[in-house]
């Protein structure tokens, strides 16, 4: 998620095959976005193609881009991908280890920009 790009409660639910994850979230918060992504959750699974899809399919109706099936941001609650991820792991038996999710985005530069425009309302007030 990009607190800052997107708002809240949109997240990109997506896999990657790459050693370090990482890497392809720096790449999605690349110059398109103004605001880097935020990484709510690794989950490191046996069959992270099948777990996706059926996040995907669970949350397909709550897809930001309704033509665009490759585009895999959804407007859901955090909580809701905790409860719905347990759901699937409970039924699949594919987590490697247990899930852990990051409920409050860091969005260090989106917090850092709100507070510079607080201070420069502060400082055009004078």
């Amino acid at each position: 998620m990009s607190l800052g790009s997107f708002g809240e409660d949109v997240y990109k639910i997506g896999m990657t095959r790459r050693l370090e994850p990482m890497d392809r979230v720096k790449e999605l918060g690349d110059a398109s976005v103004p605001f880097p992504f935020d990484v709510h959750a690794m989950i490191f699974c046996e069959n992270a193609p099948e777990l996706e899809a059926r996040l995907h399919k669970r949350f397909n109706n709550r897809r930001m881009n309704k033509e665009n099936e490759r585009k895999e941001f959804f407007r859901v609650s955090l909580d809701e991908i905790v409860r719905v991820v347990r759901e699937i792991d409970q039924e699949l038996k594919t987590c490697k280890s247990e899930v852990t999710f990051t409920k409050i985005a860091e969005a260090t530069d989106y917090r850092k920009t709100l507070a510079r425009e607080r201070q420069d309302k502060v400082a055009t007030a004078i």
